[in-house]
């Protein structure tokens, strides 16, 4: 099926976006006089001078840098869920206050940036928790669903069964990507959310937009990549067992195709439009009030820079810090190629650091 012949095409002028509402969401709410929004905040980060642009920033960590070296004991642990499926955890070792890390699309803990984040929380005093979103884990999952977007009851059960354990709920949450828009969606849309302190990283506001720019460009690079895990992960899991739905993989050739043949009817969605419009987490932004870290790149190559939000759309708990420069889960700094300085990890733990009392 042409994705075009369903959902309008974008280019990346400026002039495409202000001719078109943006997709993905209603109508954004303008705050009322005196009502109290969130920041944004230009943000320290200066890119290294030997990776300049956005693709090389992104693509730097994921194929350059190594496996942490001494990453801590790992204690697996299984969440059943009320509809007979269920999701994987990960734990480190139980040093202090505990923090929920969320993956992205086809991520785990051996992704660059999560291995890497869960070892060095570990050291500086945290108990690190990861959460293999739905299907991610160490076995396919038992329902032919899996994780997508806006899978927010996943992340209510997974909280629920962490506030009864000893050690009480997580003091943070941190979100890459698909994880970070989890996580919003989660805080906008919940009245009493069991997060404390959020951060969202590299986060794909409106998902319709990042499906868009992911077919433009060098974009597509990425596109290919996560297309082909997701292909292989269906074909993996209903290798042994009836496919739910009759759908040629081979002839799915981007995001559009594969939300509209494979995620929308697997999770209940008219379709991707319909996942995309419900599931965006920009729409949810006004109404958080749960203290929240954005860190996010201009030059962010899954999205337009149209699609970042505005000020008066960030609720009260909402501190955008906004890098010119990043690209997509990357923002590496230094001044010597041979020693890289992991900027968005040391972010991050000085962050946690300021906020989470008594660590």
């Amino acid at each position: 099926m042409d994705a075009s012949k369903r959902l309008p095409d974008h280019s990346e002028s400026t002039a495409a976006f202000q001719a078109e509402p943006k997709p993905g969401h209603g109508p954004v709410p303008m705050p009322r006089s005196g009502q109290r929004v969130g920041r944004i905040v230009p943000s320290r980060f200066r890119p290294a001078w030997w990776l300049p642009g956005a693709h090389l920033q992104t693509l730097w960590p994921s194929l350059v840098r190594p496996q942490a070296r001494s990453r801590p004991p790992v204690q697996q642990r299984r969440i059943e869920l009320a509809d007979g499926d269920f999701i994987e955890l990960s734990s480190g070792p139980r040093r202090g206050p505990r923090v929920l890390i969320i993956h992205g699309l086809e991520g785990d803990l051996r992704s660059h940036y999560a291995g890497s984040l869960f070892a060095r929380l570990a050291v500086a005093g945290f108990t690190p928790v990861f959460m293999h979103l739905r299907g991610t884990g160490s076995e396919p999952n038992r329902l032919d669903r899996s994780y997508h977007s806006g899978a927010t009851e996943d992340l209510m059960a997974v909280l629920t069964a962490l506030a009864a354990d000893a050690e009480g709920l997580p003091a943070a949450a941190v979100g890459f990507s698909l994880g970070g828009n989890l996580l919003l969606k989660y805080l906008g849309e919940r009245v009493d959310p069991q997060i404390p302190q959020a951060i969202a990283i590299s986060v794909p506001f409106v998902l319709r937009d990042a499906m868009l720019r992911l077919n433009l460009g060098l974009s597509r690079i990425y596109r290919r990549h996560l297309l082909g895990r997701l292909k292989a992960g269906y074909r993996r899991k209903f290798h042994t067992r009836a496919a739910p739905l009759a759908v040629d993989l081979d002839a799915i050739g981007d995001f559009n195709d594969f939300d509209d043949r494979i995620t929308a009817p697997l999770h209940g969605f008219a379709g991707a439009y319909d996942y995309y419009r419900r599931c965006a987490c920009r729409q949810f932004l006004p109404t958080i009030h749960t203290p929240t870290l954005i860190i996010q790149a201009r030059d962010d190559p899954f999205l337009f820079p149209q699609s970042l939000p505005c000020a008066h759309e960030l609720g009260p708990g909402i501190t955008l810090e906004l890098a010119t420069h990043g690209g997509h889960v990357g923002f590496i700094a230094g001044h010597r190629p041979w020693r890289p300085l992991y900027w968005l990890e040391e972010r991050v733990l000085a962050h946690l650091q300021a906020v989470i009392p008594g660590n």
